[in-house]
């Protein structure tokens, strides 16, 4: 459509007016020579006159916008269209900013101006702002679209594979909607049918309580578990209701599971206590590979151990805390392989930071499904040891108290307590055959009596008020001189 009086209509329009037209059609309007410099910039809107666009006065239009807008330029001076045809430009304002226009344009005639083009920009900003916003609510619906999909895919694998039985019923109706497989395992081919009801697979004793049960969870959402029996005179099983909308709609969500899940629960509790028990002990325990490495450690052994917390002991070789290092660990794993249990087995525990305590450990191993564990209780004997610990000069007075020694003393100590402890047992057997006569008692060991007085003052044998009798003058039991036996 074109004007049908032009002529007369704009015969007398000055060039005032028709800047003014220009400048009111357009948001930018740009005057191009026919060389494509830009003569001349005018805008109308105060966001563009922000952007001081006169700077593209004398320069090429071309070198104003970027590489992929240059052939639309080109297409649009060469004039190969018919009729205003816009296109979409990009001006680059600077590093990183762009300003998207579009454009078409108009060819001037009259002397001195053959070529030159009127090029009407319009600010195409707002549209690209509205079609982002709309590029971002789309990206925005796929991501929630897509957190959808892996949130129901999640619960569906969770239905499909959970082991009680599940089923989702019409609040209204009680028809059936979904079951997971437990509940066709449990409930059988019934549930195939059209116009199967909870009640149908409910025995008859029980119908009624579950019909009350329904009804109080439309009004409360939710019921305590209670006992059902189904027709087949199975156990007893517990039956879970829960009411939920979707799609505006109630719906029921009944679990139905078995008493000895219960009891399964009560054994997992019973475990943890058993855990925590442990863990609070007095004694310390610690649980290892079966190359002696802790999985874990009580408080107790972290206590004696000087550690400040079980990672400091996760993962670390329980030999790095045993007193004699590369030994005991060995003993232990042997017996342990060989026999399964370990029992007061004596040692020492060394602390991070210098201590040393007597300890017995007793260990066992076990053999679980899918690992092997080594398990060490710990127990600190020095205060024990500490009451019956004998003073440098009183050696041992039996030979179970010898063999207590091993593994608390070095072997060159255990010699020299065992000589002592042969040598009091001697002594004190020449002195009951003899009847308490040293003179006789030295003769049997074949020592001289200064010998056998040092050696009774030593072990505290026949403890004599004051200083031993000189040689000569010894007394035997029949009140004779020691040279008369």
């Amino acid at each position: 459509m074109t004007f049908e009086r032009i002529d007369s209509l704009f015969a007398d329009a000055s060039a005032a007016a028709v800047a003014d037209m220009l400048r009111t059609a357009s948001d930018l309007v740009l005057v191009i020579d026919a060389a494509g410099v830009v003569r001349d910039v005018e805008t109308s809107q105060p966001e563009l006159k922000q952007l001081e666009l006169e700077q593209w006065r004398g320069k090429r239009w071309l070198d104003t916008v970027t590489t992929e807008s240059r052939p639309k330029i080109e297409d649009l001076l060469r004039g190969n269209t018919q009729g205003p045809k816009w296109r979409h430009v990009n001006h680059v304002l600077g590093p990183g900013a762009e300003l998207p226009l579009s454009y078409a344009i108009t060819v001037l005639s009259g002397a001195g101006r053959s070529g030159w083009v009127v090029a009407y920009g319009r600010d195409l900003r707002p549209h690209a702002a509205l079609q982002q916003r709309l590029v971002n609510a789309q990206l925005s619906m796929e991501r929630e679209y897509w957190r959808l999909r892996s949130v129901e895919t999640r619960y569906r694998l969770l239905f499909q594979i959970a082991s009680e039985a599940v089923l989702v019923l019409d609040a209204q109706s009680g028809k059936l909607e979904e079951a997971n497989p437990a509940a066709y395992r449990l409930l059988g081919d019934d549930l195939r049918r059209s116009s199967w009801a909870l009640s149908d697979s409910v025995a008859a004793s029980h119908i009624q309580p579950v019909m009350q049960v329904m009804e109080r969870v439309r009004t409360s959402g939710r019921s305590e578990g209670f006992p059902i029996r189904l027709v087949d005179g199975t156990d007893e099983l517990r039956l879970t209701v829960s009411l939920f909308r979707q799609q505006n709609q109630p719906h029921f969500l009944v679990r139905i599971t078995s008493t000895h899940d219960t009891s399964q629960t009560h054994a997992d509790q019973l475990r943890q206590m058993v855990a925590r028990t442990l863990e609070h002990a007095p004694d310390a325990f610690v649980v290892t590979d079966p190359d002696g490495r802790v999985l874990t450690a009580n408080q107790a052994f972290l206590d004696l151990g000087q550690l400040g917390s079980e990672e400091l002991a996760r993962g670390q070789s329980i030999d790095r805390w045993l007193g004699r290092t590369g030994v005991d660990l060995s003993v232990m794993l042997s017996n342990l392989r060989q026999h399964g249990v370990l029992r007061m087995f004596a040692t020492t525990l060394r602390g991070e930071y210098g201590s040393t305590t007597e300890v017995e450990i007793s260990a066992c191993a076990v053999n679980a499904a899918d690992m092997e564990c080594l398990g060490f209780a710990i127990r600190d004997v020095g205060r024990r040891l500490a009451d019956a610990v004998l003073s440098d000069r009183e050696p041992p007075r039996s030979a179970s108290q010898m063999t207590e020694l091993v593994g608390r003393a070095p072997l060159r100590d255990i010699v020299r307590d065992t000589t002592d402890l042969i040598e009091r047992m001697c002594i004190e057997a020449a002195l009951e055959l003899t009847g308490d006569n040293r003179a006789s008692a030295a003769e049997l060991l074949g020592l001289s009596r200064q010998s056998l007085y040092i050696k009774l003052r030593r072990f505290g044998i026949g403890e004599m008020g004051g200083e031993p009798l000189a040689e000569g003058s010894d007394t035997d039991v029949d009140g004779k001189g020691a040279n008369a036996t």
